[in-house]
């Protein structure tokens, strides 16, 4: 495949993996939430360095998905405490932020990580950081990690997608009917984890949030499915990166941000001309039943 095809293909699967994460987020209200834990697992990835001395996919994940659920359990924690959800998130996010960029600070002559990097990323070295296996080159490992992770993802969603319906729509049903509310909520959270870590090396921190929320918001707007709303939001997701790509090698910009963008203005169109919800259709509704009341 050549440069360009591995650029489009990494942020496609950025896009989708990210984008049916984030339809059960916006559907739970828990957006903020993934910013929060997009941020905390350089917290994850700097302590799993620490205690395995390797920056390996497996010990990233490892670590990802323990600050990523010890995130979510100090923010519900506080919340159970009284303290508001918003309040909650801000407190846990900048603290264990802020643990982790020190961290980074005190080790990065040691590995081969600055905050930067893992907040932008840099999707255009992507095709140079390749898997080697019996000395054949078989792709990016950025394509590689995605890939398992959108696997795991598309798999425990049909395996739970009858839970995770359920609670994200009416979790005191889900409850009063017998199923784990907690255990789906932290599921989510481990997934939401390691689709954030999967993306540090292509969009980074930042910019992985307007995939995870971006195109499922808009896919929100399109239909009341949520089987179509993930269908949808994948669609977004790799439409934003194919369109970011070519927004970026026109005007010679930032790639990354360029998607993450174009995520934005899919988004922005949504919103004026979805058929159902759109400000454009609410105003030609509006005016049509004026006219019929002339």
């Amino acid at each position: 495949m050549s440069y360009e095809g591995w650029i489009i293909l990494t942020g496609s699967l950025v896009g989708i993996t990210s984008g049916i994460t984030g339809c059960f987020l916006i559907l739970r209200k828990m957006a903020m939430l993934a910013d929060a834990i997009s941020h905390t697992v350089l917290l994850g990835i700097v302590g799993a360095y620490l205690v395995s001395s390797s920056l390996e996919g497996i010990y990233m994940f490892v670590g990802a998905l323990v600050v990523g659920l010890l995130t979510a359990f100090f923010v519900q924690l506080l919340h159970s405490s009284g303290v508001q959800s918003d309040a909650a998130i801000g407190v846990v996010f900048t603290s264990l932020f802020a643990l982790g960029v020190i961290l980074v600070s005190m080790y990065a002559g040691k590995i081969h990580l600055d905050v930067d990097h893992a907040l932008m990323g840099e999707i255009a070295f992507v095709p140079w950081d390749t898997f080697v296996f019996a000395g054949m080159e078989l792709g990016p490992k950025a394509v590689w990690m995605l890939g398992t992770v959108l696997i795991i993802n598309i798999a425990l969603i049909v395996f739970f997608y009858k839970e995770l319906k359920i609670c994200a729509f009416d979790p005191e049903m889900a409850a009063a009917i017998g199923i784990p509310v907690m255990f789906m909520h932290y599921l989510l959270m481990g997934m939401l984890s390691i689709t954030t870590v999967a993306s540090f090396d292509s969009v980074g921190a930042i910019l992985v949030v307007a995939m995870l929320i971006a195109p499922g918001a808009s896919a929100y707007l399109l239909t009341d499915r949520l089987s179509v709303m993930l269908v949808l939001s994948a669609v977004i997701g790799i439409a934003s990166a194919v369109l970011g790509y070519y927004f970026a090698s026109f005007y010679n910009v930032s790639i990354s941000g360029s998607m993450a963008m174009m995520a934005g203005v899919l988004f922005v169109l949504t919103f004026f001309l979805s058929p159902k919800h759109g400000i454009v259709m609410k105003w030609i509704f509006r005016r049509s039943l004026t006219k019929e009341s002339l």
